[in-house]
């Protein structure tokens, strides 16, 4: 190759006379910027991934929780340092010692924010999330999503990737519906509930489950995946009705004494649960075992609700605001209005869930006016409390 060749850097064709080096081989020369650019473009990879996944600070992620999750202090510490000690395990170089994986387990009402702190805490590691509807769930062989669905939903949520999937998180949520029925052994088989429970077992403990390699209904004749679950993170919700009165006959059976004070049935607390109480509700003993970590979440406030209406990120209003700024109209939410539909949300009994509703029964005529209001020049809608109580009053 002539000389005049290797005096140019292949990569970006400057002289060796205005760069401070220029390294030379048999066929390719390179300059020092050109190694420079290289070196940044390694260590700068996917770092916002990189930085996420190696946090060890629970803090850091309590941070991120409280963006998108109003109160449940508790429950975010505790999920917080699960989850850290999780990754920890997954991120050891020795098996000495052996950690073993804690799966979660959280009870609480309906519209608690189970589901979300799950998903955010996925959002925040940049891990695959899959959550299921543990009621869907049959044994095999019945009519139903089997056990290992749950790992083909995590599979292709991470872009079929094997060795994403199995770090990832699966949510399942209403577990407790999949309670044994009743004390006594049942004629017919219960393929739904204790049967499931059987089922999850050995899958939330770690197995290597057989997965299709493309999105569709397991085939005999279709290509399979192995996916070893040992190190992905089950997280289990539900509401547990009921369970407080079995808490409640606990604690009361333990008083004694004249002036010992009896907590009446529905008295107590989710927070004082035992594995015992789990059993007595209906969830076999071996799988209570295998959700060492357990946290019970509190019922929202009135303020709560206010709060996640006007200070969590990417809140309703928020989003209703951009809806209508799409027809070039502005949106306000009075303070009132917001007070009322907080008033109404925690009548429904459906924590925060009965916002969503409450605010698309209000937004709904306005949403549906959208381009009349364009046509008569209207450019702002503000939600007031009477129109709270009075939606199709525009």
């Amino acid at each position: 190759m002539p000389d005049l060749q290797l005096e140019h850097c292949s990569f970006c064709g400057k002289h060796k006379d205005s760069v401070q080096k220029l390294i030379v081989s048999e066929s390719v020369a390179i300059c020092n910027e050109c190694v420079d650019l290289c070196q940044e473009l390694l260590e700068d990879r996917a770092p916002d991934a990189a930085t996420k996944r190696s946090t060890r600070d629970p803090q850091e992620i309590k941070r991120f929780l409280d963006q998108y999750v109003v109160g449940q202090e508790r429950a975010k510490i505790v999920l917080c340092v699960a989850v850290v000690n999780h990754y920890k395990r997954l991120s050891r170089t020795t098996n000495d010692p052996e950690i073993a994986k804690a799966n979660i387990l959280m009870l609480g009402p309906t519209g608690s924010g189970k589901t979300l702190l799950a998903r955010s805490i996925a959002r925040y590691l940049d891990v695959p999330f899959a959550i299921a509807d543990a009621t869907s769930i049959t044994e095999a062989g019945y009519v139903g999503d089997d056990v290992e669905t749950l790992i083909t939903r995590l599979y292709n949520n991470s872009g079929h990737d094997v060795s994403r999937t199995q770090q990832g998180i699966v949510f399942v949520d209403e577990i407790d519906k999949i309670s044994r029925r009743s004390e006594s052994a049942s004629v017919t088989r219960d393929v739904s509930g204790e049967g499931v429970q059987q089922a999850l077992l050995k899958l939330v403990e770690g197995t290597v489950c057989r997965v299709p390699s493309q999105p569709g209904r397991k085939h005999p004749s279709g290509d399979m995946i192995e996916i070893d679950t040992r190190d992905i993170l089950f997280i289990a919700g539900g509401a547990f009705v009921g369970l407080d009165t079995i808490i409640s006959r606990r604690c009361q059976g333990t008083s004694m004494g004249f002036s010992s004070k009896i907590s009446g049935p529905g008295n107590s607390d989710l927070k004082d649960v035992t594995p015992d109480d789990l059993v007595k509700f209906g969830m076999i003993p071996e799988f209570v075992g295998r959700f060492p970590v357990s946290v019970a979440l509190d019922h929202l406030t009135q303020q709560d609700l206010v709060t996640i209406l006007t200070d969590v990120k990417d809140n309703l209003p928020q989003q209703y605001q951009w809806l209508l700024r799409q027809d070039h109209i502005d949106l306000s939410f009075q303070p009132d209005a917001i007070q009322e539909i907080a008033t109404r949300a925690l009548a429904s009994g459906t924590g925060a869930r009965g916002l969503h509703s409450e605010i698309e029964r209000v937004m709904m005529p306005h949403m549906y006016a959208a381009q009349e209001y364009q046509r008569r020049g209207i450019k702002h809608v503000v939600i007031t409390a009477e129109s709270i109580n009075n939606p199709e009053s525009l």
